[in-house]
């Protein structure tokens, strides 16, 4: 783990300053592109990691960003009736366009345009989240209260149910 130095990374590191959030963006030589290379590096759990999961409004093309656990799974049936109709998965070019980051990077702060955002309520089940920020290399640690003050974003339930055993 290591100071930012990605122009990405530093970036999303002056937009926390400017928010009054004084934790460090660090980066790691290894990828931190998936929930569990992400807990690895760290050194926390896969749950702890705020993954960002983009999707694309059939109705008008905006994007939908979902943020919720690294061990979670999105309901698509869930963000759909949060947010007015149809979702798809979004490709890795949209995601670029619509958030300003590739896959396995996107931070749920700093998207260039407007997206619609929503946070899994389960982050709140953790004392500190640690969110992508920007690269898939980077990471910075935040309450999750932080987190829904930085974003603006309203708490919900958008995870799937774990089957009944």
């Amino acid at each position: 783990m290591k100071p930012a130095s990605h122009p990405t990374a530093l970036r999303l590191q002056a937009l926390l300053q400017a928010a009054g959030h004084d934790a460090a963006v660090v980066e790691f030589d290894q990828p931190t592109r998936t929930s569990a290379e992400a807990a690895q590096a760290i050194g926390c759990s896969v749950a702890e990691i705020a993954k960002s999961v983009v999707f694309r409004r059939r109705s008008d093309g905006r994007a939908v960003v979902v943020v919720t656990c690294g061990d979670q799974r999105v309901s698509e049936k869930k963000v759909k009736a949060l947010v007015g109709g149809p979702i798809e998965r979004a490709e890795a070019e949209f995601v670029r366009q619509a958030t300003g980051y590739a896959i396995g990077g996107v931070s749920p702060l700093g998207q260039p345009g407007e997206v619609i955002l929503l946070l899994d309520g389960l982050l709140q089940r953790f004392a500190t989240v640690w969110a992508a920020a920007g690269t898939p290399f980077s990471v910075f640690p935040l309450a999750p209260a932080d987190l829904q003050r930085l974003t603006g974003a309203p708490w919900a339930d958008v995870h799937q149910e774990a089957p009944a055993a």
